[in-house]
């Protein structure tokens, strides 16, 4: 029995491989309501977070795929996502949030809330639904930084998180006075923690972006002691210095048992107006870590007053400036958290990956 035009597309679309994930995209079910009509072809494909760096590679090798069968005139792709959840019970703070991800540095001053918050807006400008934790109770930026200052009213049991460029958001910041120092021990930081994942009706989530505040203390402990962590990231300077004390939050995540994703390099240089390159801060330092960590480089993010305007006036660069060096460099962190998150979602699930050398 001869096979259908539809059973070759299928048999063609198998040969179309997912980059980051290393297996077709049949089998890893992204492929969706398949349509083959007089020689039309129509399908969805699925992708695993609307971030994916790879998305118009993919589109492309399962167009030329389909194409080249017999008898196929015209070939119809539409381009979704489905985030896939990293399979961790969190039931006990009834928190519907598929994957949780922490930003942290081994120093304060490195860029950390920077890279928090620009992360976050890029994976909402994708498509995801994403919140912010600005788990920083000792110098709470992300309000001043994303240009809300203060929470919206209060409707019911549960506080109500205020939002900007499509990321809802939670801080002390909007609870206390600007000037007002927060002088806490371990037990009242384990309780803000705690009301923050407990008291705020965040919603369903696709990623929640924890800013830790530097260091490795009480609230680093206390939030991974309350919720399983998808994965945490480390941002540090290229010197020395820095490297040294980004591997002190290395490890405070490995001894927590939390996956670390990857290590970003902020501040990695300064373009001049000829166009060369000066290392305020020395080089290689983020490469160097990730290396000896063996885990992902996620990128050098250049120096850039841009940044620092975006951060004082509350337009975050990715938003103020989305065309820079700087921009498109926290894009792609942001998309290779996701992708990140993504390969670790598809293996809780018992699919087996071989990842790229």
């Amino acid at each position: 029995m001869a096979e259908s035009l539809q059973d070759r597309v299928w048999a063609a679309l198998k040969t179309v491989q997912e980059p980051e994930l290393h297996k077709d995209l049949v089998s890893l079910g992204m492929i969706k309501d398949l349509v083959v009509n007089e020689g039309s072809v129509s399908f969805t494909v699925e992708l695993t977070t609307p971030a994916c760096p790879l998305k118009n590679r993919i589109e492309s090798e399962a167009r030329q795929a389909v194409s080249q069968v017999d008898g196929v005139k015209q070939v119809n792709i539409k381009m979704g996502a489905r985030v896939r959840s990293d399979g961790k019970q969190r039931e006990q703070f009834d928190l519907p949030i598929k994957n949780i991800v922490a930003i942290a540095s081994g120093k304060g001053g490195v860029g950390k809330s920077t890279v928090a918050v620009n992360v976050a807006v890029s994976l909402a400008q994708s498509g995801a639904k994403v919140g912010l934790l600005d788990a920083d109770i000792y110098g709470p930026n992300i309000p001043t930084m994303m240009g809300v200052d203060t929470l919206p009213t209060q409707p019911g049991k549960k506080l109500v998180p205020a939002e900007a460029y499509g990321v809802k958001m939670i801080s002390i910041g909007f609870m206390v006075k600007p000037d007002q120092p927060l002088i806490w021990r371990g037990p009242l930081l384990h309780s803000a923690i705690q009301q923050f994942l407990q008291d705020v009706d965040w919603g369903e989530l696709d990623y929640l972006v924890v800013d830790l505040p530097p260091g490795t203390g009480d609230v680093q402990l206390s939030l991974a002691q309350h919720v399983p962590l998808s994965g945490g990231v480390i941002v540090t300077l290229p010197q020395a210095v820095s490297l040294e004390d980004a591997r002190r939050g290395l490890e405070m995540f490995r001894k927590l048992n939390v996956p670390l994703l990857g290590v970003v390099e902020n501040m990695s240089y300064l373009e001049l107006p000829d166009g060369q390159r000066m290392e305020v801060f020395g080089n290689g330092g983020g490469k160097k870590l990730a290396e000896i960590a063996q885990v992902e480089f996620m990128g050098e993010i250049p120096m850039d007053p841009s940044v620092r305007i975006g951060g004082d006036n509350g337009v975050p660069v990715v938003v103020s400036k989305p065309d820079s060096e700087s921009a498109r460099m926290l894009r792609s962190v942001a998309e290779k958290i996701a992708a990140s998150l993504s390969v670790a979602a598809i293996q809780s699930h018992g699919v087996t990956i071989k990842l790229s050398e």
